[in-house]
């Protein structure tokens, strides 16, 4: 362990399985004061992990005021947030309802707007804090479906390109992570045709891991990106490279 976040609390949503399970985990094992993790699920094989678990509703005001207060009391700061928590419905523009839109975009892209706004008051007032959003590399190319998805995770870029230029002078940093295909329990239902294209479209041939997903989070959450604010970061196996 090389404590790459020693004395750092962080909260990461969606984290009670999936890539998020893996940034919390992994966050704790590089020493961070308390890692929360926030979601409307029940996690998993719990034994033994220093997570603390807690029921948050990215997509309920009261929720993100609730949680934040909790760890402010508790822990006294919030050095960190990665905005994890998103869906995927993979319907293209003709079949996607009014319902499904506000659906998509209120878990993958709102919360992220609830979530900094909580936030950021608490780490502004200490002059420091990282935030981590979550996107996807749909939120950087086209894909023929999944249309709110894209929209959202399109939007994520900007949204957090916007704090960072907003709250950088407040000693805030801000960047966004887009993963490629990772292997987990949200993207079981996308196919085996998108599967496959997927992976014969990686430079690596091979799907990622949640692991792979959550050193790219550490990296961005830690000092080791002092100086790194306002950008995007790719791990996609090299999907997007050609």
């Amino acid at each position: 362990m090389v404590e790459r976040l020693k004395g750092k609390v962080a909260l990461i949503t969606g984290a009670a399985r999936g890539q998020g399970r893996e940034m919390a985990e992994l966050f704790t094992r590089e020493g961070a004061e308390a890692v929360i993790a926030g979601d409307i699920l029940e996690p998993e094989q719990t034994d033994g992990s220093s997570v603390d678990f807690v029921r948050l509703d990215v997509t309920k005001d009261d929720d993100w005021k609730s949680v934040i207060d909790g760890i402010i009391l508790k822990h006294g700061k919030i050095d960190i947030l990665v905005n994890n928590a998103g869906i995927v419905l993979y319907e293209p523009i003709l079949q996607t309802t009014n319902v499904m839109w506000d659906r998509v975009l209120d878990v993958d892209l709102k919360s992220i707007f609830r979530g900094m706004r909580e936030v950021l008051p608490h780490m502004i007032a200490r002059r420091q804090g990282s935030i981590v959003n979550v996107a996807s590399i749909w939120g950087l190319a086209g894909v023929p479906s999944a249309h709110a998805y894209q929209a959202a995770k399109g939007a994520i870029l900007n949204v957090s390109k916007n704090v960072a230029v907003t709250h950088g002078q407040d000693g805030i940093r801000c960047n966004s992570l887009h993963p490629g295909y990772i292997v987990t329990p949200m993207n079981k239902d996308q196919g085996p045709v998108i599967e496959a294209a997927l992976i014969n479209g990686s430079l690596l041939k091979r799907a990622g891991q949640p692991i792979e997903t959550a050193y790219a989070a550490l990296f961005l959450a830690s000092d080791e990106a002092s100086y790194i604010t306002g950008t995007s970061l790719v791990v996609d196996g090299g999907y997007l490279a050609p």
